[in-house]
């Protein structure tokens, strides 16, 4: 099977929702379509795209149900990595609102900070730089929002880079920070 190409936000990515429609994770749209096949899942949403085999054409799955609840554990932790915090900051400088080009622990580490959710922030090259080894306070800059662990849906759309707009329902609202 072969597929035509998309050139959007998720391209060639599908969710998966539980039987509850609670979003579980993101496969490529062959392993949706796959899943679809064996009567295993449910087409919930398709894109423009078509997967064509020798006789027959099928949609290209965007958002797909599974058919039996599949119990999943709660106490998931989401890693706190570059692609992560970016994700839940939405790409921007926590500072001063401009593009985020890196991570910056609000307490440094030199002083005790540590690497985890309450303490790192997406920043700009500037602001970081500004910033160096010192307390915002001390460097004159305000964090915008305090920072928290994200709500478990931040590891979706860090898995692809951003949500495909008709995910929107199915993941929630926009602020993905508890």
């Amino acid at each position: 099977m072969s597929i035509g190409a998309t050139a959007t936000v998720g391209a060639n990515r599908a969710l998966v929702l539980n039987a509850t429609f609670e979003p579980l994770g993101i496969v490529s749209s062959r392993r949706a379509l796959l899943l679809v096949l064996a009567t295993r899942a449910e087409l919930v949403h398709a894109t423009d795209g078509v997967f064509h085999a020798e006789r027959v054409a099928f949609p290209e799955p965007s958002v797909v149900r599974l058919s039996r609840y599949v119990r999943v554990p709660h106490n998931r932790m989401v890693a706190v990595n570059r692609r992560t915090v970016f994700a839940r900051d939405g790409h921007r400088c926590q500072y001063c609102g401009s593009a985020a080009e890196s991570i910056d622990h609000v307490v440094p580490r030199s002083r005790g900070g540590l690497h985890a959710w309450d303490n790192v922030v997406a920043a700009c090259r500037r602001c970081n730089s500004r910033k160096e080894d010192r307390l915002p306070h001390e460097a004159g800059l305000v964090l915008h929002r305090p920072p928290a662990a994200p709500r478990q849906r931040v590891w979706l759309l860090a898995m692809c880079g951003g949500a495909r707009d008709e995910w929107a329902p199915y993941l929630g609202e926009h602020s993905l920070t508890a």
